[in-house]
């Protein structure tokens, strides 16, 4: 369920309280929500997940992106978030895509190779090609 890029983060499909806890269960540290609340009937409120989070001991952080695209706020938000992260970082969206993306962009931003970005997303199952050419510092 929890597909991981590399040893500092790991991505998910939209997570539910139990997932908090296996989460918290599996080591991570920090759970960042990429996904805005209501954007599907029935998904879990980004409050009761940070609620969870807590309970469980970890760090919350909403970044919520639409389909609309990223903004450079939501990017630098992200790296933030992950500079700041004590340990593994678990983040998800509706399936994974988005906090993929937005990983990469911070990461790119913040000078990492982007074949090499490309390379860790594609080993978790996801393709970053649509964004490869904006990974790089800004």
């Amino acid at each position: 369920m929890f597909r991981k890029i590399d040893d500092s983060i790991s991505v998910a499909a939209q997570i539910d309280t139990a997932d908090v806890a296996a989460a918290a269960a599996q080591g991570f540290t920090m759970i960042i929500n990429n996904r805005p609340d209501q954007e599907e009937p029935g998904q879990p409120s980004g409050d009761e997940i940070r609620e969870a989070a807590r309970a469980a001991g970890l760090a919350y952080v909403a970044i919520p992106i639409t389909h609309g695209g990223f903004s450079m706020n939501q990017v630098e938000a992200m790296q933030k978030a992950l500079d700041s992260a004590e340990g593994p970082v678990l983040a998800y969206c509706r399936s994974g895509t988005r906090s993929t993306f937005c990983w990469a962009l911070a990461k790119g931003a913040a000078g990492e190779d982007a074949d090499e970005l490309a390379r860790k997303a594609g080993n978790a199952g996801y393709d970053i090609s649509p964004i490869k050419a904006l990974l790089g510092p800004r």
